[in-house]
């Protein structure tokens, strides 16, 4: 995969951490500066969401900082590198938490030196935000799971890989996908289990699923790494099944292209991060803004998947208007 950040990316001496700094072009004096927390360095849709970070401001003329944990998922890192965020003064912050749950003495921070604070992605579980992009993975879901029973014609047998037990997307997907499994009559759920968001476990569990059930005519994936292994699993015992995933990243495009996987619910974490910057450069510039922007459910498959199915410098951001009220 390309790297998600423009040229203009340098990388900041004298910090633990994965510290990015990137600009339109050179930096003028009075550009606003916003910081941007994510989980990881590894995972696309972060890659995607700090992409849509640096395209909205090169559009807004602000300067973004990429604040990554070098440990994925690490929560006492992410806190370490909130305190040097704020020993920097942004004028903003766009704050995905490593767990929503744990983040409150960070949050507490940011709110004490009265810096605007857009939550993202997973919502906090507490503290003060200015506004929060995001996507309700419940409806993600569900619109994935009725993507996939209509193209079995609506009936036959289906399993569920899930994501992580203790992972709030998980929750909501896991949801969603049974929720609307209960909506077709004529369609069986041989069985559920965690795959723990992973291509290989993705592949042992369907291995299982396979060895279980006679007649498989579906897969709902809870993400598109578990939709792979899916495949891979398929392919390796000579099976075929309807498969869809959920993230619609750029990892699964070839196999949505040949037909491997159906479709893919979009959680368009590029989307966020576009409309995340815009937010809190609207509240540090005393804009007003809505209090939430949920992003519509969308499924990608074979019809629509070219403004996704390309390097993330060629994408553009929406406006806010255009996605607020979806």
């Amino acid at each position: 995969m390309e790297s998600p950040l423009p040229s203009t990316v340098r990388i900041v001496a004298g910090m633990a951490c994965a510290l990015l700094l990137s600009a339109a072009g050179a930096p003028r004096a009075e550009a606003e500066t916003i910081a941007v927390f994510t989980k990881n360095q590894n995972s696309p849709i972060f890659a995607a969401l700090r992409a849509g970070a640096v395209i909205a401001a090169q559009n807004l003329g602000v300067q973004v900082i990429n604040y990554v944990p070098s440990t994925a998922d690490s929560v006492a890192e992410q806190n370490k590198l909130v305190d040097d965020a704020i020993k920097d003064k942004p004028d903003g912050i766009v704050f995905v938490p490593v767990n929503f749950t744990q983040a409150g003495a960070a949050v507490a921070k940011i709110n004490a030196a009265n810096i605007p604070l857009i939550n993202v992605n997973e919502r906090l579980s507490g503290g003060t935000v200015a506004g929060y992009v995001g996507t309700d993975d419940a409806a993600l879901a569900a619109a994935t799971g009725r993507y996939l029973i209509k193209a079995m014609g609506g009936k036959g047998n289906v399993v569920i890989l899930d994501g992580p037990d203790n992972n709030l997307t998980a929750r909501g997907r896991a949801q969603g996908f049974r929720d609307t499994v209960k909506e077709f009559p004529d369609v069986k759920l041989l069985g559920g289990k965690s795959a723990n968001y992973a291509r290989a476990m993705g592949k042992q569990v369907t291995g299982e699923f396979l060895r279980s059930f006679a007649q498989l005519d579906g897969i709902l994936a809870a993400n598109d790494p578990m939709a792979i292994g899916a495949v891979d699993a398929l392919k390796a015992a000579g099976r075929q099944s309807l498969v869809v995933g959920i993230n619609a990243s750029r990892e699964v495009m070839d196999l949505i292209k040949a037909g491997d996987v159906i479709g893919s619910g979009d959680y368009d974490t590029f989307i966020q991060g576009c409309i995340g910057v815009e937010m809190a450069v609207r509240s540090i510039r005393k804009e007003s803004i809505p209090g939430e922007v949920m992003l519509k459910p969308v499924v990608i498959d074979k019809t629509n998947f070219a403004p996704v199915d390309q390097s993330y410098d060629k994408r553009e951001c929406p406006t806010l208007e255009s996605v607020a009220g979806h």
